[in-house]
């Protein structure tokens, strides 16, 4: 008898010990659901962490959900809550700036590398004032001295032919990228794709004037800026046949991927020079559209139809201009505005007589 009771007694205490530790389990499940959905609420970002990269699965219940919460440091599973890292290091700057002079004046850290300098902006320079730290001027001994170091430092900063060659082919890059107003990030894409083709050797026995214009071209064509041969060989005074010769090889030889020029990004050049109104451009870009659908742009000049489409959207919105102002904007005949005219007046069936 008093061995049944004692052994009823430890298997209550037994099934009381199994739902305590059922309780606490549901206790732990449920607590890391909620940590997530209060980084949720907090704002959590998809980000890679400043310590490293984000991690891509859940080792609980295997989902690519994850989270990062800034404010915790943690990264937290969206799907099951659970806590993959804490206390992650936050190697970012400790200081905030609220605009680019503030940003300027606290970072630490030096320049980025800049593609359009020979020396890609990673040069010690050596200065003419021929003056000590305090002000005062070198004895002539030390000054001969200082020219001596000053020739060998210039001699040994071009010693190899790449680097001369940059000295010559970069400014005029730059020069040629500021006439046809191109921003900063496409002329750096097009110093970095002419330090390719030097590596690559596709300069040797090809003008650098040639292979810079031909850079410059292929870069406009990849990010969408509507830059024509004809603009870039009468600013280079390269001729246009050369430039495209050049442009094929560059293309070819590097495997680039360059997407086909879409007419209706010459629109608001177009418009902005012959002074029209908006009204205009949206009309123009809408013709433009409906000719692509159709497949009236495909082996004709982007330019002339672009030209033609703009010549009748001035027509039907009331602010008219002639085929010669177009002709003279767009930099194509007025022959061809006329032909890519009458193609898409009947092809569209637009309703207009110039």
């Amino acid at each position: 008898m008093l061995g049944e009771t004692m052994a009823k007694n430890a298997k209550s205490k037994k099934e009381a010990e199994n739902k305590e530790a059922e309780a606490k389990t549901e206790e732990l499940q449920e607590t890391p659901s909620e940590h997530a959905e209060h980084s949720h609420e907090l704002g959590s970002v998809t980000e890679p962490s400043p310590a490293g990269e984000r991690p891509r699965v859940c080792p609980s219940c295997g989902s690519t959900d994850i989270v990062y919460d800034a404010v915790r440091g943690e990264y937290v599973c969206n799907n099951c809550g659970l806590v993959i890292e804490a206390n992650v290091v936050d190697t970012g700057p400790e200081w905030r700036a609220f605009d680019a002079d503030q940003r300027n004046e606290r970072a630490r850290t030096g320049a980025p590398i800049k593609y359009m300098k020979s020396n890609k902006g990673l040069v010690t320079e050596i200065d003419m004032y021929n003056k000590d730290i305090r002000g005062a001027k070198l004895p002539s001994k030390r000054q001969a001295q200082l020219y001596r170091i000053r020739k060998w430092h210039k001699r040994a900063s071009i010693a190899s032919s790449s680097e001369r060659n940059y000295l010559v082919a970069l400014p005029e890059l730059s020069r040629v990228g500021s006439y046809l107003g191109l921003p900063e990030n496409i002329r750096e894409s097009a110093a970095l794709l002419y330090r390719k083709c030097v590596k690559n050797n596709l300069i040797r026995g090809r003008p650098i004037e040639t292979v810079v214009n031909a850079a410059l071209y292929t870069v406009c064509r990849q990010a969408g800026m509507p830059r024509t041969l004809d603009e870039i060989s009468q600013i280079s005074g390269v001729p246009k046949k050369e430039i495209g010769r050049t442009y094929r090889i560059i293309v070819h030889e590097l495997g680039l991927k360059i997407p086909l020029t879409n007419p209706i990004s010459y629109v608001p050049r177009y418009v902005a020079a012959l002074k029209l109104s908006s009204e205009v451009q949206e009309k123009a870009e809408s013709l433009l559209k409906q000719a692509m659908k159709k497949g009236l742009v495909s082996g004709r000049s982007p330019t002339g139809v672009c030209a033609a489409a703009v010549y009748i959207a001035s027509a039907l919105v009331g602010e008219r201009r002639t085929q010669k102002e177009v002709a003279e904007v767009a930099g194509v005949t007025e022959v061809t505005i006329r032909n890519r005219y009458r193609e898409l007046k009947k092809e569209l069936n637009i309703d207009v007589n110039l």
